[in-house]
């Protein structure tokens, strides 16, 4: 898949029937996430729903996300809480687990056609903090680089990581792909400083490039993954 989901240009892909992964974090009031574990776990959400073996071949669910990423990629990242997420959990979907975050991803359902269970969940609002700085990144992990440049809510950053989580994925070969499943899709997500933002937008390293849906201005630049197997070519 050479084109980008992202680019804000009009695209063959808009002409496709359009389609939403649907992410729910659960978010109770006594113990909310801490907000780079939830971006985290949503980043893996995502890669765990696009290496599942339903998703592939003849499994129940590869159609739906053949039709997907046939068009753009788009992601939306809702919250619920006690019997929301019960109800939410029931569904068909994966459910994945951080240090402290939840998060349940669904297949991809039509944008006017979203289970009556997600579609009364929250979008908006959905705020959290870290309730201290995040560890240092080891050699050689993944690492979804979040620009320093762009504010956006919990809900939107989640979504932004799992664009830059599935383009890094589709940049890898077969082999890799099964490694980096294989090991359980380690990966951080940080923000950039400046600096460093300028040398990995510049480092051709997969990038995204928003599509302005939501929140935040068309082709803003919001997440480069960094990848060690894609340096390495």
């Amino acid at each position: 898949m050479s084109e980008s989901p992202f680019q804000t240009e009009p695209n063959p892909r808009d002409e496709a029937p359009q389609f939403v992964l649907p992410l729910v974090v659960r978010r109770e009031k006594s113990a909310p996430p801490a907000r780079t574990d939830a971006l985290e776990t949503a980043a893996r959400a995502v890669l765990v729903m696009l290496g599942d073996e339903r998703s592939v071949g003849d499994g129940p669910w590869a159609q739906v996300m053949r039709d997907w990423q046939d068009a753009r990629i788009r992601k939306v990242v809702r919250r619920a809480r006690g019997a929301e997420w019960l109800r939410a959990a029931e569904l068909p979907g994966i459910t994945v687990t951080g240090k402290s975050a939840e998060v349940r991803v669904f297949p991809p359902v039509p944008l006017d056609g979203w289970p009556k269970e997600l579609a009364k969940l929250q979008v908006s609002g959905t705020d959290l903090d870290d309730p201290e700085p995040p560890a240092g990144v080891e050699p050689g992990m993944v690492v979804l680089w979040m620009s320093p440049d762009v504010e956006m809510s919990a809900g939107k950053a989640m979504a932004q990581a799992g664009h830059g989580a599935q383009l890094a994925w589709w940049e890898l070969s077969d082999d890799e792909r099964a490694a980096w499943r294989e090991a359980g899709f380690p990966l951080a997500v940080r923000t950039a400083d400046r600096q460093r933002w300028r040398e990995l937008t510049a480092a051709g390293l997969p990038l995204v490039r928003d599509a302005g849906f939501t929140e935040i201005a068309p082709g803003s630049c919001t997440v480069v993954a960094d990848h060690p197997a894609l340096r390495a070519r």
